[in-house]
């Protein structure tokens, strides 16, 4: 195990050597009871919002499709 933590150690150092550093991110628990409930209510309120149509119209139009399949 310890040439893996090695290897993962020296990929750090290079990472940093070019400019990088860690960051950590917390974000939403997706298998919490009542993530996905709450997902819903939250879009229901944008159901009907002008503004978020704008955004959604503007983000297809500037959106690069290439390479993505359906």
């Amino acid at each position: 195990m310890a040439g893996v933590a090695q290897r993962v150690q020296k990929h750090r150092a290079n990472l940093r050597k070019a400019g990088l550093r860690p960051v950590q991110i917390w974000v939403p628990d997706t298998r919490r009871e009542g993530f996905a409930l709450e997902c819903k209510r939250q879009s229901e309120l944008l159901k009907n919002d002008a503004q978020e149509k704008d955004i959604l119209n503007y983000l297809e139009k500037v959106a690069d499709h290439e390479g993505w399949t359906a």
